[in-house]
């Protein structure tokens, strides 16, 4: 998905900005970029919660003072453009979706898991016949966990 489709907040947001998109377009995380639009991170519902958590009493007038950047937690991977399919695939198995960034570090957009699992159902359906069965063949001629020659 590309960048002008994204939602996205600047990391010079307050907390109360960063927390009103998100419920606004009712994700569970978004995009964070600088200034120069380089792709600087991702905030969470969880790096809110903890931030509420960490301040006590939830006040929305400490909110619009603390910045976005002070509450986010850990550093979402980000991939470059043209990254091979295994590189999407490892990165988004802990990720919301997959920030894609240039070779200047610029975000140019996001891969959601919904477009991740269209692609592999695409890719899939055209598969020829005999790869089921080259698969099975394998996975038959493999040895077995369980079985008394493994042991």
């Amino acid at each position: 998905m590309p960048k002008a489709q994204v939602e996205y907040v600047q990391i010079e947001s307050t907390v109360r900005q960063g927390l009103e998109k998100m419920r606004f377009h009712g994700f569970s995380a978004i995009p964070v970029i600088d200034k120069d639009g380089k792709y600087r991170g991702t905030v969470t519902e969880g790096d809110f919660l903890w931030a509420l958590y960490n301040d006590g009493e939830p006040d929305l007038k400490k909110l619009e003072k603390r910045e976005l950047k002070s509450i986010m937690r850990k550093r979402y991977n980000a991939i470059r453009a043209g990254a091979s399919i295994d590189e999407i695939l490892s990165t988004a198995i802990n990720q919301n979706f997959v920030p894609v960034v240039d070779d200047r570090d610029m975000f140019i957009g996001i891969i959601t898991r919904k477009a991740i699992i269209q692609y592999l159902a695409t890719v899939e359906t055209e598969l020829p016949d005999a790869a089921p069965e080259a698969a099975t063949e394998a996975a038959t001629e493999a040895p077995q966990l369980n079985s008394p020659s493994a042991s």
